[in-house]
């Protein structure tokens, strides 16, 4: 899908060596638009692995045969998205990638910002990153709520950029509790993010979207 993105959105890329190219790694980015979770992985130099409503591979009919076939092929992982035991699940799922090796991407503000500012990170992807050990890469999403292809070629058109950022080193907010860890971490996950995506921060929680989960209790419980 990499030449089908460069003829029709011309997409920028910045940092993509930046990425490890062994190890898992944790990509954390900002979340503008439904494009995101496939300008990732054809971003990247690397095979990308995330979670996936699943309702979309549950669909009927030829349509939702291509929908299987196309998010399994980009490396969706199906999660039911909710609160308590099936958010930790889905947290333990993305666990299990990063421990076989593999990158995993995540939304840590949970859902898309529909004003374009980034909003407050859960504390998923920062559990995930303290509990596997893996390289937690920054990643920001620039002009993903406006694509349109071919819309380069209309003056002053849009053209998606995505920018990865320098290996976040955790080693020191590792040692502290459990709870003020993934504190610190989540902050400087989205203070990074917020370098490389130009947005301006909020410090609440997105509830905007319909599918937007409660925020559960369990620890680091929503990935995003």
């Amino acid at each position: 899908m990499r030449p089908l993105f460069g003829v029709l959105f011309r997409t920028r890329t910045e940092g993509r060596e930046r990425v490890p190219a062994t190890g898992p790694v944790l990509l954390a980015a900002n979340h503008l638009s439904g494009w995101d979770t496939v300008l990732i992985p054809v971003a990247c130099s690397r095979p990308v692995q995330f979670l996936t409503k699943q309702s979309l591979f549950v669909k009927r009919g030829p349509v939702g045969a291509l929908m299987r076939w196309f998010f399994t092929s980009i490396g969706g992982v199906p999660v039911l998205r909710t609160a308590g035991h099936a958010a930790q699940a889905a947290l333990d799922a993305g666990s299990a990638i990063l421990r076989a090796g593999s990158v995993f991407a995540v939304f840590p503000e949970g859902t898309r910002s529909r004003d374009g500012r980034l909003y407050q990170g859960k504390s998923g992807a920062a559990w995930m990153a303290l509990e596997t050990g893996a390289t937690v890469v920054p990643v920001g999403l620039v002009g993903t709520d406006t694509m349109r292809a071919f819309g380069w070629l209309r003056r002053g058109g849009a053209r998606p950029h995505v920018r990865f950022g320098e290996p976040l080193d955790l080693t020191d907010v590792a040692q502290l509790p459990a709870g003020a860890a993934r504190r610190q971490a989540t902050e400087r996950i989205m203070a990074a993010i917020a370098d490389l995506s130009g947005q301006e921060r909020v410090g609440v929680v997105n509830q905007t979207s319909h599918d937007a989960s409660p925020t559960p209790t369990a620890p680091g419980s929503a990935v995003g």
